[in-house]
């Protein structure tokens, strides 16, 4: 059995020399690991330091690294299908740059959900707020435990803006998940086609395969105890996102999968406003 953590890379490298860094230092490995990280057109010294510092980091550890490096920004869904490709584990763990571990045992918690049921296609954890200014908060605020989608649609990220309480720690079937942090099967993931490059350069990608998964059989499942600190929208900063991308993406995720949510027990209506970064605007 063999882990590849598969990250995408595009700029701010701050960050990601931080999450990175993080994830290989304090991450619990209990068998082979690897990471597979996509970089997608980085100017400002992300590849420089990926194949020197990180590259070092990682032989101290014992893992794997293999490096992608794209000459330009080829969309979410594109970097991870080859990072899927070039993949040498059974699973593959999808991370954005911008996620550290809030627990060392997140990984170990994301297979061992995986392997407990054969009937489970892929498994999120839980995201949360990191502290501000790196101090300790004494009630972490929930980014998202789990994704509902409305009768009509509406995506809800349940939990968020919420403190951390014993309704978000109980593991759970659900509709969707955000590839921030989430894991399949590599040959499942290959069989239902990956990522969808219909939804490039980002957004609605990571639903999509959820219901994809879903309809091929197998179950979405939220993992509670895989917690990870989510520095919110780092990873998509330096797309091109906007509202015309986010509009014609959810109006092509709601006319795939209509037949299915619009008939499922999600949240309702009322429950699916978006909620800001919370965390931003404490004071």
């Amino acid at each position: 059995m063999h882990d590849s953590l598969a990250i995408l890379t595009c700029g701010s490298i701050g960050v990601t020399r931080r999450c990175l860094s993080r994830m290989a230092s304090s991450t619990r490995f209990q068998r082979q690991a690897e990471f597979v990280v996509v970089d997608n057109g980085s100017t400002d010294g992300t590849r420089e330091w990926l194949d020197g510092d990180f590259r070092h980091t990682c032989e101290e550890r014992g893992l794997g690294l293999t490096l992608i490096f794209n000459d330009r920004n080829m969309g979410c869904s594109t970097a991870r299908n080859q990072a899927v490709a070039a993949a040498k584990g059974d699973a593959v763990f999808f991370l954005d740059n911008d996620v550290e571990p809030a627990t060392p045992d997140w990984l170990e918690a994301l297979r061992a959900r995986l392997d407990s049921d054969q009937g489970i296609g892929i498994v999120g954890g839980l995201l949360l707020y990191p502290p501000r200014d790196g101090g300790n908060a004494s009630v972490p605020i929930v980014q998202c435990a789990s994704v509902g989608v409305s009768r009509s649609g509406r995506i809800r990220f349940i939990g968020r803006g919420e403190p951390l309480a014993d309704a978000h720690l109980v593991s759970h079937e659900a509709q969707c998940l955000i590839s921030a942090c989430m894991a399949m099967r590599r040959d499942q993931c290959i069989s239902i086609g990956g990522f969808d490059e219909a939804f490039n350069p980002v957004q609605f990608e990571d639903f999509d395969l959820c219901y994809r998964c879903r309809e091929a059989g197998w179950k979405a499942f939220y993992e509670p105890k895989a917690m990870m600190f989510h520095h919110e929208s780092t990873t998509t900063a330096a797309s091109p996102k906007n509202a015309a991308i986010v509009v014609r993406h959810g109006l092509e995720f709601k006319r795939r999968w209509r037949h299915m949510f619009s008939a499922e027990d999600g949240p309702d209506e009322s429950e699916c406003r978006w909620i800001a970064n919370p965390n931003a605007a404490l004071p």
